[in-house]
């Protein structure tokens, strides 16, 4: 759905003529926002994939010699979901979580990527991820959203009991701190978003009843402060996640199949012996709806770029493309709300309304703060260590899908490291990102010329 605006300041109808989007209908809480109101289960309740659990349990171990996972999990037989896993939602994300943590570690164990995942992993990762409505490998929901666990001294009905000192991980790949950290900061980040959705979907009430008492500037106040605190809540990645860790020894296993001919997966991988060849991307952030959901909401609006795409394709727009790695429902909450949200077009309207345009104008100040964090982010975790790929240990030098082949890069501009480095999701990644952080800007500078 297109979520595109034009550049006079006309009202829709439409937006009035559809009810606003009702967070729970799409699995989504006012309290976790996109983490769902249900904590993710920590094992499968069914004896029958004890297996699945034991080798997701001792992935880290197992990887300290690639071939021992590939070894244990070729000797897994090819089960079918019963009824225990396709009857309860989270016993189902918990199934396509471990599935997809075996299939990364599967493919990239080694220097030398398999291209096959075996029936054992492919037939129910398959099945899982048609259901939840997402591709089958790791995403950011099965990572992040699905992936962990509260303390057991932590009461529940705390009000900061998802804080990032009452959780943990269930999983990882390499059972250092380092990587528990990278998810879990995520997990944060997405109950800090909870307030920014309650927020945007105020201000929508505000504007469909006449905006009584100044509540649409009251609640874009409330936003870009939320914003804020998503920005700070970024940054807390570098109190215990060293770059060099994550660069070197989390991130390989992060990558998809898309963009990886380099690494030996010119194809892609195959789901079984006899599956067809399919391309994925990897984890990323962009694959988190909260994020998308900003850009919605402030009229924020992104162009496709052959040089950013993961496809080097003009026509693909790359955070379109990541919505179809978002659970369905949280990707048809994104299609809803781009269908009823009029905020920028209220903006536009009154533009001598100054109080109006300050707020709307902090809110696009603190999302353009947001994306710069996350520039810098990125620099000190993937520009510079990939710089300085001396200090990788040897055995991860040879796995490190995520710095592309000079010879097969396609992207534009100068031939520097930043505008080479490939995001886990396939993308030419800082060129990207400084095009969503202009494009960011470039909402309100486009506001300001209607005006003059």
């Amino acid at each position: 759905m297109n979520n595109t605006y034009t550049s006079e300041p006309q009202m829709p109808h439409r937006t009035k003529m559809r009810p606003l989007p009702v967070l729970e209908e799409y699995c989504i809480s006012p309290h976790h926002g996109f983490l769902d109101g249900l904590l993710p289960l920590t094992r499968l309740s069914s004896k029958k994939y004890k297996k699945w659990e034991e080798i997701v349990a001792e992935l880290p171990s197992l990887l300290q010699e690639g071939s021992k996972v590939r070894t244990a999990i070729d000797e897994l037989d090819v089960l079918d979901l019963d009824d225990t896993i396709l009857g309860d939602v989270r016993e189902l994300r918990r199934a396509y979580s471990i599935l997809g943590f075996m299939a990364h570690a599967y493919i990239w164990a080694t220097g030398t990527p398999r291209d096959v995942l075996p029936e054992c992993i492919a037939r129910p990762l398959l099945e899982t991820a048609d259901i939840l409505g997402v591709p089958p490998l790791a995403t950011y929901s099965s990572l992040v959203l699905w992936n962990f666990k509260v303390a057991d001294k932590c009461k529940k009905t705390e009000p900061g009991y998802l804080d990032l000192e009452n959780i943990t991980t269930i999983n990882t790949f390499t059972g250092t701190v380092d990587e528990s950290w990278f998810y879990l900061v995520s997990v944060r980040f997405e109950k800090i978003g909870s307030s920014c959705l309650n927020h945007g979907l105020d201000i929508l009430r505000a504007i469909r009843d006449g905006d009584k008492d100044g509540a649409v500037i009251n609640g874009l106040e409330n936003l870009a402060a939320a914003i804020e605190r998503l920005s700070k809540a970024l940054m807390e990645m570098e109190t215990k996640c060293e770059p060099n860790v994550f660069y070197f020894k989390i991130r390989p296993f992060l990558a998809g199949w898309t963009n990886m001919s380099h690494m030996g997966l010119p194809q892609g991988v195959r789901y079984g012996a006899e599956g067809q060849y399919q391309i994925f991307s990897g984890g990323s952030n962009a694959q988190s709806s909260l994020i998308q959901a900003l850009d919605i909401l402030l009229g924020v609006k992104h162009t496709a770029n052959a040089a950013h795409s993961s496809r080097g394709d003009s026509k693909i727009n790359y955070l379109d493309e990541m919505k179809k790695y978002m659970p369905r429902q949280h990707r048809d909450f994104l299609y809803h709300l781009a269908s009823v949200c009029d905020i920028r077009e209220y903006v536009f309207l009154h533009i001598s309304n100054q109080p109006l345009q300050e707020a709307y104008g902090h809110c696009i100040s603190m999302l353009q703060k947001f994306r710069d964090n996350h520039i810098q982010i990125v620099t000190k975790y993937i520009i510079l260590p990939s710089n300085s790929k001396q200090l990788a240990p040897k055995k991860k030098e040879v796995l490190n899908p995520i710095e592309p082949n000079t010879k097969t890069c396609a992207c534009s501009g100068p031939k520097t490291a930043s505008s080479k480095t490939i995001g886990t999701g396939g993308t030419r990644l800082m060129p990207f990102l400084k095009q969503c952080r202009d494009e960011t800007v470039a909402a309100v500078k486009t506001k300001n010329k209607n005006k003059n």
